[in-house]
């Protein structure tokens, strides 16, 4: 799916230069955001963990499950992001069905990418 498309005229969307934090890790989420330009480094830590590139979701975890942010999210090249707030995401769920499932396999991705970084780093550890 490229949720671009979902939000091809965004008008009032958020800018970022290189270095701005998008969020920061123990921040509320009251948003998700959609990259429309630009790169983001997600951060645990000092270890970067994901580059968002155009069309990616950034900051769903928060937004859906109401918890503090678990990552920092930094500009690595100007961007250009388009905000979803709850109103803006059930109304996106509503009238596109495919845009849940496109969020359930963002976080599904995620959750097996840090599942395999978590391994591959204390397996590093073992061998030290």
């Amino acid at each position: 799916m490229n949720t671009a498309e979902l939000l091809p005229q965004e008008t009032d969307a958020l800018q970022l230069a290189p270095g701005d934090f998008l969020f920061r890790e123990g921040d509320t989420g009251e948003e998700m955001y959609l990259l429309l330009e630009g790169e983001i480094e997600i951060f645990l830590g000092d270890f970067v963990i994901e580059t968002a590139e155009p069309g990616m979701l950034i900051g769903e975890m928060a937004l859906i499950d109401d918890n503090p942010r678990t990552a920092n999210a930094v500009a690595k090249a100007a961007c250009r992001l388009a905000e979803i707030d709850r109103r803006r995401f059930h109304f996106l769920i509503q009238q596109y069905p495919h845009f849940a499932t496109h969020v359930m396999k963002t976080l599904a991705d995620r959750l097996r990418h840090m599942n395999a970084v978590t391994a591959a780093r204390e397996e590093m550890s073992t061998d030290l």
